[in-house]
C-alpha cells in the first residue's frame, strides 16, 4: 500500500467507487499526474489495459468460472489488469462529472425494461449495451 495516501485502508468488501475515486485523486495529486488526466488520456489509458487483460485471455480458449485451473500467479495477474481498468475506469467518470456507480444502478434499471423477466427463457445474449 502506498504510504503516502492518508486514506484508510478497509477490507475489500467494504470499498465503495467513492473511496476508490477519492484515493485516486490523491494519488495523483500529491505526483502532479492530475495534470495529464483529461478524458482522452485516460479514455486511451483504459483501452490500453483492456488490450493487457484481453491478452491474458487470448491464447487460453474457454475458460471455467472460477478459473479452477489456472495458477495463483496467473489469478494475480488478471487481479492487477481487472484492477486497472476498473481504476482508469473510475478516473474517467470522475473527470468527466460523473457518478458512475448512479449510472451503472440506472443502467441495471433500463436493462431490466429492455430485457424483461419473460424473456429470460430465451438464451441469455444480454451484452448491457
Amino acid at each position: 500500500m502506498d504510504k503516502s495516501c492518508k486514506c484508510p485502508t478497509r477490507s475489500p468488501k467494504d470499498v465503495s467507487l467513492q473511496e476508490l475515486r477519492d484515493r485516486l485523486a490523491e494519488f495523483a495529486q500529491v505526483r502532479g499526474w492530475d495534470q495529464y488526466h483529461s478524458p482522452r488520456n485516460l479514455l486511451l489509458a483504459l483501452v490500453g489495459e483492456v488490450g493487457e487483460l484481453s491478452e491474458i485471455f487470448q491464447w487460453k480458449g474457454e475458460v471455467a468460472k472460477g478459473l479452477p485451473n489456472w495458477t495463483s500467479e496467473d489469478k494475480e495477474h488478471l487481479e492487477e489488469e481487472l484492477s486497472d481498468v476498473l481504476l482508469y475506469l473510475i478516473q474517467l467518470a470522475d473527470v468527466c462529472g460523473l457518478d458512475l456507480g448512479q449510472a451503472a444502478l440506472t443502467k441495471i434499471v433500463k436493462n431490466a425494461t429492455k430485457y424483461p423477466i419473460s424473456n429470460t427463457n430465451q438464451r441469455a445474449t444480454s451484452n448491457y449495451n
